[in-house]
């Protein structure tokens, strides 16, 4: 298929390279000058990148930015063309997807939200999951591109449902990944080992994915960004705007972004979001 692939981040670079490797026709653009991917086109605007392609794929930062390749100053609105179909790989919040996919079918052209789960090693390998919101045959064709960048699937169902579960599962991974920093820093304290609290946690009913995940970097101390705690942050800002339009509360979540915020200001936006341990620790005297 003839691709144009947008944003060529941490998550994008890879996805985009992957597509190329397939054998995939695959223009690139990026807003930040100078990233290229083998194999590809790169284009000087997002309208550049999206003429007389299929498929628009997307995965940049937010909400604005999606807005802003689409609909902005050479923005792929101007390439649109009907039968076009324009996928969004980003998290952002789903009444924008929504609005977003009305204004991208006065065109003529579909949308459909897939964000993704996997993190920068999923992504590099080929392994990501696609969380897809659209039409059920528009998900079909597009089932070529889906596996040349994950190994599954999900159809949630219409337009915005993919979001909708995305936010969904990154508040399950916030607040797991924080009850797991903070038995980390209490039994630490105790004196037990962190490499015996992980062990044990992974030989109990207590094992699951996210500590599978990051336990090897926390144990090195390692927290180069594999989803940089900024991004989490703005999505927990997505979750928590979401819950007040629609009248649900979400304490557990509030609590975990004043531990956020204040990971912020100790300048750890830019590394992992495993990286709020730091902040617990600095508040419980540990070294």
């Amino acid at each position: 298929m003839k691709v144009a692939f947008l944003g060529l981040g941490i998550m994008g670079r890879p996805m985009a390279a992957n597509l190329a490797k397939a054998g995939h026709e695959v223009t690139v653009w990026n807003r930040s000058a100078g990233k290229t991917v083998d194999g590809a086109r790169s284009a000087t605007s997002p309208a550049d990148a999206a003429k007389d392609v299929e498929v628009v794929w997307m995965c940049v930062s937010d909400t604005k930015s999606v807005e802003q390749v689409l609909f902005g100053t050479n923005g792929v609105e101007s390439a649109l063309k009907p039968g076009m179909i324009v996928v969004d790989s980003s998290t952002i919040a789903p009444s924008a997807t929504k609005e977003f996919a009305k204004r991208v079918a006065a065109k003529g052209a579909d949308f459909v939200d897939a964000p993704i789960t996997g993190s920068k090693i999923g992504a590099e390998a080929a392994q990501l999951i696609f969380i897809v919101g659209g039409k059920e045959t528009t998900v079909e064709h597009l089932k070529p591109l889906f596996s040349s960048m994950g190994k599954a699937t999900i159809r949630v169902g219409e337009t915005g449902l993919g979001e909708a579960a995305k936010i969904g599962m990154n508040l399950m991974i916030a607040m797991i990944y924080e009850g797991f920093a903070e038995a980390l820093t209490l039994t630490r304290k105790l004196g037990v080992p962190p490499e015996k609290l992980v062990e044990l946690i992974g030989a109990s009913m207590l094992k699951n994915g996210v500590v599978d995940y990051k336990a090897p970097f926390v144990l090195k101390r390692d927290y180069s960004p594999n989803f940089p705690l900024r991004l989490m942050h703005k999505d927990m800002h997505i979750m928590m705007d979401t819950a007040k339009q629609i009248g649900v509360k979400l304490p557990g979540l509030e609590k975990v972004d004043e531990i956020y915020e204040e990971s912020t200001r100790a300048g750890l936006a830019d590394m992992d979001y495993a990286a709020t341990l730091q902040v617990l620790e600095k508040w419980s005297g540990i070294e």
